[in-house]
C-alpha cells in the first residue's frame, strides 16, 4: 500500500514493515558534497550541495540549502543506528538515512524500472540525455502546461522540444537563459498545470507532500526526478507519483564516463 506521506513511511520503516529494524543497522559513513556547476553557454552557476548516508551496500542522498547543516553533523553521525537518524537531526540527514534505507533493501539496480544508460562526454552532453530521458516521462498533448518545480536548464529545454508549455518554480533561480521568469511560489504553477515534474529535492525541503496531495486532489500526473532521496520517492508510484526518474549516487556529474538512471512508471511491475 502506497504510504499517505513521507511521514507515514517513515513511522512504517522504524516499525519494520519495510524490512530488517532500523535499529539494527548502521550508518557507516555520513559525508556531504558540496560543488558549483555552470554548463558550457549557460548564464547560470548552480551551487549543489548533498549530505549522504551509507548503509551497507547502498548510499542516500539529500540536497540542501546553504547553512541549513552544519559540516560537524558528519563526525558526529558516522556510525549511528539507523533509527537514531531517522528520528533526529537535520531534515536533510533524516531525508537520507530513510533513502539509504530503503535503497539498501530494494537497489534500484534489482528493480522493475528501465535502466538508461547515460553516455560518455562532456556534463553538457550528459545533462542532456538526462533530461530528454526525464521528459520522456511526459505523456501529455502539445501545448499542455507542465509546471516544473526546481528549474534546470537542459530540462525546460527537454519540455519545450515535446510541444509542451513549461510553468517555472524554483526558490533560487529567477530567470531561465532564455530569459524565462521563475516564481517561488508553488501555488502559482501547482493550481493550472496540466502535469507536474518536481525535483527530489522537494523531498528534502519539505514540499513534496503538499505537492503530492494537491496532484492527487487535481488528478493531474506527477513526475519526480530524483538525485535527492530517488528511493524515497519510488515509494509513492503508483500512489500519485505517475513516473520517477532515480539517479542514485555517484551521480551523473560526477563522472565522464556511462552511468545509469532508472525509470518507473505505474502500472509497470
Amino acid at each position: 500500500m502506497t504510504p499517505a506521506t513521507v511521514g507515514v513511511l517513515t513511522a512504517d520503516v522504524l516499525a519494520g514493515r519495510y524490512g530488517p529494524s532500523p535499529a539494527d543497522l548502521v550508518a557507516t559513513s555520513v559525508f556531504w558534497v558540496h560543488h558549483g556547476t555552470r554548463l558550457a553557454g549557460g548564464t547560470t552557476t548552480y551551487r549543489n550541495q548533498y549530505l549522504l548516508v551509507r548503509v551497507g551496500a547502498a548510499f542516500g542522498a539529500c540536497a540542501f540549502e546553504a547553512g541549513e547543516v552544519d559540516p560537524e553533523v558528519c563526525t558526529a553521525a558516522s556510525g549511528s543506528p539507523l533509527d537514531v537518524l531517522l528520528r533526529a537531526g537535520p531534515g536533510a540527514l533524516r531525508t537520507a538515512a530513510l533513502d539509504a534505507y530503503l535503497a539498501a533493501q530494494a537497489p534500484h539496480r534489482d528493480s522493475v524500472a528501465t535502466p538508461v544508460v547515460l553516455p560518455a562526454g562532456p556534463p553538457e552532453a550528459r545533462a542532456r540525455a538526462r533530461d530528454t530521458a526525464v521528459a520522456g516521462l511526459l505523456d501529455v498533448a502539445p501545448g499542455a502546461r507542465v509546471a516544473l518545480i526546481g528549474v534546470v536548464n537542459p530540462l525546460v529545454a527537454a519540455i519545450r522540444d515535446r510541444g509542451a508549455e513549461p510553468l517555472l518554480c524554483d526558490l533560487n533561480l529567477r530567470v531561465t537563459q532564455w530569459g524565462d521568469p521563475v516564481t517561488a511560489v508553488m501555488a502559482d504553477v501547482l493550481e493550472t498545470a496540466d502535469a507536474v515534474v518536481a525535483t527530489g529535492m522537494t523531498l528534502g525541503n519539505g514540499t513534496f507532500d503538499l505537492i503530492l496531495d494537491r496532484c492527487r486532489e487535481r488528478a493531474v500526473p506527477l513526475i519526480v526526478y530524483a538525485q535527492t532521496a530517488s528511493a524515497v520517492a519510488r515509494a509513492f508510484v503508483g500512489g500519485g507519483v505517475t513516473a520517477l526518474s532515480a539517479e542514485p549516487f555517484p551521480f551523473s556529474q560526477f563522472s565522464a564516463d556511462p552511468t545509469v538512471l532508472y525509470l518507473y512508471r505505474e502500472g509497470r511491475s
